[in-house]
Order: structure tokens, then sequence, then C-alpha cells
């Protein structure tokens, strides 16, 4: 009798749920019933017209768009490094820009560059879930930070200082997946300095900068130059499938960020990072996106509550409403299904964010269309009414 070759425990990570939703969502779609998305945080919108000029160029040029050095095409890292001097005042070094397959690329490399099996990384809970999967599949033990809103569904240096093992890591997001909080300039820096006190490695997930309504974010790289910070054009920049992000990498880690990238990816897609160049001088078109997911949320913020979504998340950015249905329902996921069959509104469940509370809470992305939100919240107003 022969033997069943070995499965890897690496890949027994949960399934990232929205993804499943997408998938039910589709399912409806290819049986001709209309869906309104508003499970997944992507912008409705393509990218700029200028990277899209760009392509269009490259693809017809001379260059044959082979492979680029690991850390990225010269041009797209000195655009990098500029972004962080005209948006934040920041000098970022273009030697320390390092481009990426998409953020997911820049997490993997960052976790495997900084941590070791069995080290331990702090997080917010709800956070976004990739942040535990892919730290467990690389051995690094997740740590989760029951958060709630008496602390904006932040970290805080009390949560942290209550564990009972240290940890070599924290990841902040600001604004945060999927609550759409954010940290003052005074909580950054004071989570900063504990991390500096302590050796922690600080990990700052970015890549909804741009995306804020009131107040800018601030980037860590602003406060700690040990910290590894991630950003993406997905969100703000419109260019989801474009799967290009970026990182600001301490000098300590770069040659091992470096050949990790090497090895693991080669390089970002080329013509992507060709074409990325002109996203910064894109930022009109951008920012009138911006502008209309001020619009959205303005709505939601509004409309939500007629139809029993009364306990929110404060949305100081991103684009999600993060929203408390344990007055609904004690099982979010069934939740979801109903609300998808009964109104074609496709919405995600927070067991994705909170392994231990997501049963309680639904998170509506206002990434679509004005037309799309605004029937969106008439069928959920409609649906309760009816219920």
């Amino acid at each position: 009798m022969s033997k069943q070759p070995k499965v890897s425990k690496r890949g027994a990570i949960p399934p990232f749920f929205v993804m499943e939703v997408m998938r039910a969502a589709a399912e409806r779609e290819a049986a001709g019933l209309e869906v309104l998305h508003m499970e997944v945080g992507q912008p409705s919108t393509g990218a700029p017209k200028g990277v899209v000029q760009a392509a269009a160029t490259a693809v017809v040029g001379s260059d044959p768009l082979g492979y680029t050095g690991a850390l990225g095409i010269p041009p797209l890292r000195a655009a990098i490094a500029k972004w962080y001097k005209d948006r934040y005042g920041v000098d970022v070094p273009e030697r320390r820009v390092v481009v990426t397959t998409g953020s997911s690329g820049a997490f993997q490399l960052g976790f495997l560059a900084a941590f070791d099996p069995g080290d331990r990384v702090a997080m917010a809970s709800p956070s976004y879930p990739a942040y535990r999967h892919t730290l467990t599949a690389a051995g690094v033990v997740p740590v989760e930070l029951p958060t709630g809103p008496e602390h904006r569904f932040q970290p805080t240096i009390e949560l942290l200082e209550a564990l009972d093992e240290p940890v070599q890591g924290l990841i902040v997001a600001s604004p945060a997946n999927p609550t759409g909080t954010m940290l003052s300039r005074e909580e950054l820096t004071a989570l900063s300095d504990w991390c500096r006190a302590n050796g922690v490695r600080m990990v700052s997930d970015e890549i909804y900068h741009g995306l804020t309504y009131g107040t800018d974010a601030v980037t860590a790289a602003e406060v700690n130059d040990q910290a590894l910070v991630v950003n993406s054009f997905s969100k703000y920049f419109s260019m989801t499938g474009w799967r290009l992000g970026w990182m600001i990498v301490p000098d300590d880690l770069l040659r091992s960020v470096e050949c990790l990238a090497q090895n693991l990816f080669i390089s970002a897609p080329t013509l992507s990072q060709v074409s990325a160049v002109a996203a910064f001088d894109c930022t009109e078109e951008l920012d009138g996106h911006v502008a209309r997911y001020a619009r959205n949320r303005a709505l939601l913020l509004e409309e939500l509550p007629k139809a029993g979504f009364t306990r929110m998340a404060p949305a100081d950015g991103a684009f999600y409403i993060y929203a408390d249905v344990s007055d609904m329902t004690d099982d979010s996921e069934a939740l979801a299904k109903q609300i998808l069959e009964e109104t074609g509104i496709a919405c995600t469940p927070g067991i994705d964010f909170d392994t231990a509370r997501g049963r309680r809470f639904l998170r509506f992305s206002f990434a679509g269309s004005e037309e799309t939100i605004a029937e969106a919240a008439r069928r959920l107003i409609a649906w309760k009414a009816g219920k």
C-alpha cells in the first residue's frame, strides 16, 4: 500500500471570507440576479487616465518589459520617495523604498524579514484577516488585542502592557480595515515610543492613506525610522488589479527584504511599475474619487440607522462602515447571506476581522458608485420595514 505524501500545516489557515462572499455574489449574478456590491474594498473606478495612457505607450513601445531589479525600477522608487516629501514633509531615502507585488507581497516580505517562527506579533482585533493568516503561515504567532468603541478599535499601550507575554512586533493600521478608525499623531507617536523602548518592530499598514474625511493620516515614517511602512496602489490610486504596492524599509532589514524578494517574486509586475510612475500626477482625478466616497459615507451614516444599523464604528477613513448587529443576530454570516438573498446586497460578516466577536458585526463598503450606495440604502431600509 502506498503512503500519502505530506501536506504542510502552513496552508491550514482560514479562508479570506470576503472572497467567499464574492463567490456567492458571482453565483447570484451568473443566475441572472442583480447584486449591489458592498462586500469588497475595491474602488469601482479604474486606474487613473494617466496610468492607462502610460501602460498603452509601454505595451506598444520597444521595451520588452522584462524583469526589473527586485527592489523596483528607479523612476518609481524616486516618485514614491518624492510623494513622502510632498505629501508628508518626510525625507525618505530612495534606497529604502521597495516596490512589491501589492501590499500582500509587502507583508510577506516584511514579516519574513522581521520575525522568526515562534515570535509574537500584536494587532488590534478587529483587523485585516491577512495579517493573522500570513503570520500564521510563516510560523509567527498573531496576538489579538480585543478593542472596542472605548479604544476606537485601535491598539493602546494599556492593552499591550496587559499581555501575559512580550511581543516582538506590533501592527498598526490608520485608517484601519474594517473600522475606518485612525490614530492621531499623538497616539501613533506614543505607540512608536513604546515599541522603541521595548524592542518591538512596528509595522504600519497605510494602504488607506489619502482616503480620509476631515483629518489627514500620519505616516509612521515620520515618527519611527525602524518601522516597516506598507502602502499600495490599490485603494487611493484605484489600481487593485495592477498588483502593485511598496514598503519603506529600515536599513537593518533592507538586505533581507531584497534577498527574499529576489527569491520569492523576482520583481513586481513590470508593466504596472512603468505605468504607476504617472499615478502621482493624477491627484486631481483621484481626489474626485475621494469626494465621492465622502458623499457615500455621509449618506450611509444618515440612512443605515433607519435600517436598524445604529451602532457603527467611527468611519474616519478608508471606505467601510463596521456595524454592530448584535441586536439583530449572533450569526453575522447567516445575516449576510439573508441580506444577499432578500435584497441583492453583498456585505461582509465580521468573522473575517474578529475571531472572537465577529459574529456580532457586518462590514459595508462604500467604495462603489453613488447610485449603487443610494440604492443599497433604500433596499436596506425597505428590508428592515418588511421584517
